[in-house]
């Protein structure tokens, strides 16, 4: 999953949202005692969410239409993919206003924490919160910018026009497996906080 999942993941706890969106940016375990307790599990649930990830069946399974031409950065374009269905999951988000109210109270909560933040997401922040990132994974033109997004930080990845196609010619199956792996992906988390909160 991407921020949008990562968010939505950390269940309105806020030093757990803290930690969950920074994750990737926090690099070793003496990096992540430097942080407080709340934000150290934070940091640690991302962890687990991208491993449980990366071994679901789900997953795999929507990862086989971009191997071919992206090898190994599959896995990262369908963590961007997932997050375009999430956004439009009424499961999740019964609206666009609820998914709009949603991503403004992140901004709000990374805000009130944003001391915490490591260098480099402090520096993407102020872009994600001006143009909405979490909010715009809902359309086409969004989901197309967030892969542009990984293209740009990857060093050797192909241009991303052939996997915005393909999402576009599999846009259903690859939904399938979103919500295939949503669920699993939920009651996980859910799990893992329970074990740490009896």
């Amino acid at each position: 999953m991407n921020y949008l999942g990562h968010a939505l993941l950390s269940f309105g706890n806020k030093e757990l949202l803290v930690g969950n969106m920074i994750g990737d940016y926090v690099k070793g375990m003496k990096a992540v005692r430097e942080y407080p307790e709340e934000i150290q599990k934070g940091i640690l649930l991302h962890r687990k969410i991208d491993t449980f990830t990366d071994i679901a069946p789900s997953s795999l399974r929507a990862q086989v239409w971009f191997r071919p031409e992206y090898g190994l950065y599959a896995s990262p374009i369908i963590d961007t993919l997932f997050d375009h269905y999430l956004a439009t999951d009424p499961q999740y988000f019964s609206s666009e206003q609820k998914l709009l109210d949603f991503t403004q109270d992140v901004y709000k909560i990374l805000d009130e924490y944003k001391r915490y933040f490591p260098p480099a997401f402090a520096a993407i922040f102020p872009y994600m919160r001006e143009h909405n990132w979490l909010y715009n994974y809902r359309t086409l033109a969004g989901a197309r910018r967030s892969l542009q997004g990984l293209h740009r930080r990857a060093q050797h990845m192909k241009p991303i026009d052939e996997a915005y196609n393909t999402f576009v010619v599999r846009y259903y199956e690859i939904g399938q497996c979103y919500y295939e792996f949503i669920e699993k992906a939920y009651k996980f988390v859910n799990d893992e906080l329970n074990k740490t909160n009896p």
